[in-house]
């Protein structure tokens, strides 16, 4: 990614950084700051990077369970990941790990996860050892809700996005539901994945049955203590 805006507040002690996609063959090139899907927005509150005990809440345990985690789809999964390996970077999940061998889940270096999905069929890129970070997509981030017919309503009827996907899993009790701007998918992708594996920007929403009946039930914004993810955009 490249840094397209930084906005600094010295005077509150915090900085904003943006970063995004940006070389001739990403899907929001050159575009204004404010006119991109895509976009990772970083704040840092100065003065963390030197306190031992500064950890942020990543989202995806007790206390401060909400946020799921950022996507970026790859050309070339194998060698994306690989490159990461080599590089250092822990992972949460390897591609070589459990059952799905098709999505891995790095960590990047506050504990966030960053889910990495293919845009060609896995089998495809088996041997390929090269991978073109210009390629990538900022392709969704993933929040949990409560109630599905809910949250749905607000994103779609009031936000006005498109759901461009549902992918049901009745056997493990959850929902994803993929929302964004822009065309709706095709029904079928021509590689074989995710039919919304090139685009940026979309929201996906899990829900696990069964929450929305629990009147006590609430999910972590992230941004009382404990703090981590702030916000879309």
């Amino acid at each position: 990614m490249k840094q397209v805006k930084k906005l600094e507040n010295p005077d509150a002690k915090f900085d904003l950084y943006f970063l995004a996609y940006d070389s001739p063959k990403a899907v929001s090139h050159n575009a204004h700051w404010s006119d991109r899907e895509g976009i990772i927005e970083l704040t840092h509150n100065y003065g963390t990077e030197n306190d031992p005990n500064y950890k942020i809440a990543n989202g995806n345990s007790e206390p401060g369970k909400g946020f799921g985690h950022v996507c970026v789809s790859v050309d070339n999964i194998q060698a994306a990941c690989s490159r990461l390996e080599d590089a250092g970077y822990k992972f949460q999940k390897k591609l070589t790990d459990g059952r799905m061998r098709s999505i891995a889940f790095a960590l990047d270096p506050d504990g966030y996860w960053v889910e990495i999905i293919a845009q060609n069929p896995v089998d495809k890129t088996e041997g390929v050892k090269e991978t073109d970070v210009q390629t990538y997509r900022m392709n969704h981030t993933m929040i949990r809700v409560k109630d599905a017919e809910k949250s749905l309503a607000f994103y779609k009827d009031v936000m006005g996005m498109n759901l461009k996907r549902v992918s049901e899993n009745k056997d493990a009790n959850f929902n994803l539901y993929f929302l964004g701007y822009g065309p709706p998918a095709p029904d079928h992708s021509a590689n074989g994945v995710n039919p919304v594996a090139d685009r940026e920007g979309l929201l996906e929403l899990t829900w696990n049955y069964g929450t929305e009946k629990d009147e006590g039930f609430k999910y972590h914004d992230g941004n009382a203590e404990p703090q981590g993810f702030g916000h879309i955009c």
